[in-house]
């Protein structure tokens, strides 16, 4: 279990500390939510959360098989609702892998991505698109 702090510090911002470390992070409103976008949002930490989530599982997935992904880039685009209760609604990723890996390497990363931790704890309602690109040898 890891327990979190959240302080409320005013006009719309939020002070999160992590229990075990101590690290601190702000998060702020958006600017089209009444915020001042000076920060992360709550919601853009979900898109960070996957993202690092499938980098982290992708890495350990690597080290074990001793594929070389140092250097690989993920990018992710959080798409929001228009009309109804404001939530996410779509999140697209683009993984870029560094450097050349068999198919079958690349295949197994790319599963090992989309069945990370957060992505597996994400609401179906939320479409998630995976663009995986590997250099050609």
């Amino acid at each position: 279990m890891v327990q979190f702090r959240l302080q409320y510090q005013g006009d719309l911002r939020v002070e999160a500390t992590h229990g075990p470390s101590g690290t601190t992070l702000i998060t702020d409103a958006p600017i089209d939510n009444h915020g001042k976008g000076e920060s992360f949002s709550p919601t853009d930490l979900v898109a960070t959360g996957l993202g690092s989530c499938m980098a982290t599982v992708m890495g350990i997935s690597a080290q074990k098989e001793k594929l070389p992904i140092d250097g690989m880039v993920l990018a992710i685009e959080k798409l929001m609702t228009d009309k109804g209760p404001r939530k996410i609604k779509q999140l697209n990723v683009r993984i870029e892998m560094p450097r050349f890996l068999p198919p079958e390497s690349a295949e197994k990363l790319k599963q090992v991505a989309l069945h990370c931790p957060v992505a597996l704890s994400l609401s179906p309602e939320i479409k998630l698109n995976l663009d995986f690109i590997v250099p050609q040898k």
